[in-house]
């Protein structure tokens, strides 16, 4: 069942049980062995860190993606996640052609306050999360009032965002050091 967040400036749709367990780990699988993870490096106050986690870029059409001045290697969707954004295309009335896929291995690993806010995604995206694995604490700030609000995401729920969130809002996941487990986020997103 879905449930819909109105905040200010935007809108959140939870659907805490869009894939069952036994399809969570199948892709969750499928994500970590067959797909190319890669950890990248990225340049803050102009010394270069590796990002504290694993991603791959995926898009049906080769359009390449980067946040922070980096770009991402761009590789073709492959069977299983075109089937995945397919079903969440009509789960969600909403087109995506590339995915994002970050792998959390356990709790030290992150992402910092952000907003998917680069060019190519438009003004106001539309951007489903699909969340398998661990559960993670998402936080959401609003950049203007700095109010907060904190979704724990589980495995096989989906998150979409959505109106003009990615202009007002950041958001993060952060570490939680009890975490012991891998997850696994695949943000689904439309690139022009």
């Amino acid at each position: 069942m879905m449930q819909r967040f109105e905040i200010q400036d935007g809108w959140l749709d939870l659907i805490p049980d869009f894939l069952t367990p036994d399809e969570s780990a199948e892709i969750l699988n499928h994500c970590i062995y067959q797909l190319p993870l890669e950890q990248g490096k990225i340049k803050l106050f102009g010394k270069e860190h590796f990002i504290p986690r694993l991603e791959s870029f995926l898009s049906e059409n080769g359009k390449d993606y980067g946040y922070s001045g980096k770009r991402l290697t761009t590789h073709p969707f492959d069977q299983p996640i075109l089937n995945l954004k397919d079903r969440i295309e009509k789960a969600t009335g909403h087109s995506f052609n590339s995915v994002l896929i970050n792998f959390y291995r356990d709790g030290k690993d992150s992402n910092g306050w952000h907003a998917d806010n680069e060019p190519e995604l438009g003004y106001d995206p539309t951007i489903a999360s699909l969340s398998l694995g661990a559960t993670r604490r998402f936080d959401l700030q609003h950049v203007s009032s700095g109010n907060k609000l904190s979704l724990d995401l589980i495995n096989g729920s989906l998150l979409i965002m959505g109106g003009a969130l990615q202009r007002h809002w950041k958001h993060r996941i952060p570490k939680q050091l009890r975490v012991k487990e891998g997850r696994i986020n695949l943000t689904f997103r439309y690139i022009d």
